[in-house]
């Protein structure tokens, strides 16, 4: 059993929050559930719409048939129409978003108490309640959707997952400039600083935000900074500093299209080279890639354990598919201890004198750091061997196979 539910209409009008609040619902009800956005590069107009699919089995993406087409204008129909299901159902009309919710849950056989579940945590509950009423009334029941067992299982992002990761981890710091599809962590750290103790500052650029999380990361502060591609090339002098100078400093990237701006509200995973090869010099870095919130969570402490014990920069690689949509997730992370290893003392962008922590050209002291650093990297390949490096899917005895990185971790 597999549903799948569009919900269109133009930025500004409300079609994340319903598909918000009903995905929540059937998560509850012991469903899973995956829902991603499509969106323009806009705050109001153009055409947004998000794509929901529940199913009785495990769901990690989303079909280009749908089931229920939800539109919250005309340019909806238009342009998805002709991907509606034989037997689908369109849902439109005039009102307000919430009659709209009202039709959806009454389509789809819910009960009425799920949506006033919700309604209760939104503003102008009052006025809502009335056109969600109003909306179930008026809808019929179009889908006998199956019951299932109810299980309490997580319903999360991938940000908020780099987030709590991040928080488990003992984070003191995060740095960011604003970047789609880095932006939501930003804003889930954010709220949650006054809680857990943390501190999150929004800086003018991404070349300040680079040099500010090394600096931080050297007083012993497990620090994090984000940013998406274009940002990321602006951090790799800082990149090249740490690697250098042994700064444990974790590099949230959050791929999009480019190069350049590029498409920037929009899904590609082409940033993998760029993480990995970075900054000038030789020196060894750690690339983690997770390939959904579970595995976020669990990657994002791992990679703060990895740069604190090796003191080495590393680098966590997400994209717009698993930044912004939001899955059923049935197990819970395991997070690895992270000690506050850096100590606080004399760093140097030049090679370093290992006693005093000054500068130095001594040809001899410049062979054993770099002897140092290529032994750390030796080191650091030995310890990611605890963890999964990667997974294995279908028939191991197939005469053929599919290599691919993503969503696997990938450790360098």
């Amino acid at each position: 059993m597999k549903y799948t539910i569009l919900f269109g209409g133009k930025a500004g009008q409300g079609a994340n929050i319903l598909t918000h609040i009903l995905a929540e619902s059937l998560a509850e009800e012991g469903y899973y559930v995956f829902y991603y956005r499509d969106y323009q590069s806009l705050i109001r107009g153009g055409h947004s719409f998000n794509v929901l699919t529940f199913s009785d089995k495990p769901v990690h993406s989303h079909e280009s048939k749908y089931d229920v087409i939800v539109a919250l204008d005309k340019t909806t129909i238009e342009k998805h129409k002709k991907n509606l299901k034989k037997g689908g159902v369109i849902i439109e009309g005039k009102g307000e978003n919430m009659y709209f919710a009202g039709k959806m849950y009454k389509a789809l056989g819910l009960d009425f108490k799920l949506l006033d579940k919700r309604l209760k945590k939104l503003k102008r509950y009052e006025s809502n309640l009335i056109v969600a009423k109003k909306g179930y009334s008026e809808a019929e029941n179009n889908f006998k959707i199956p019951k299932v067992k109810k299980v309490k299982r997580s319903f999360s992002s991938g940000s908020i997952a780099v987030s709590e990761g991040s928080i488990k981890s003992g984070i003191d710091c995060y740095f960011a400039y604003p970047m789609t599809p880095a932006t939501a962590v930003l804003g889930e750290l954010a709220q949650r600083q006054k809680k857990h103790g943390h501190l999150v500052l929004e800086l003018e650029n991404e070349v300040a935000v680079g040099n500010a999380g090394a600096g931080c990361a050297i007083t012993g502060a497990k620090t994090m900074v984000g940013t998406s591609g274009g940002g990321f090339c602006l951090m790799t002098e800082a990149l090249s500093m740490c690697g250098m100078a042994r700064i444990p400093l974790v590099f949230y990237l959050a791929q999009r299209a480019g190069p350049a701006s590029g498409v920037a509200t929009y899904n590609l995973q082409g940033d993998l080279h760029l993480a990995r090869h970075s900054g000038h010099g030789e020196f060894s870095r750690l690339v983690l890639a997770p390939g959904d919130p579970i595995e976020a969570e669990e990657i994002t402490s791992q990679i703060f354990y990895l740069t604190q014990k090796f003191g080495v920069p590393g680098i966590l690689i997400s994209d717009k598919h698993l930044a912004e949509s939001y899955y059923t997730n049935e197990r819970k992370p395991k997070i690895t201890k992270v000690e506050h290893l850096t100590k606080f003392g004399r760093y140097n962008s030049y090679e370093q004198n290992p006693v005093t922590g000054s500068g130095t050209e001594e040809a001899e002291i410049v062979k054993g750091n770099v002897e140092a650093r290529k032994k750390k990297g030796e080191m650091l390949q030995k310890e990611c061997e605890k963890f999964e490096g990667y997974k294995v899917y279908g028939k191991k005895n197939s005469k053929n196979c599919i290599v691919f990185w993503d969503p696997q971790k990938v450790l360098f």
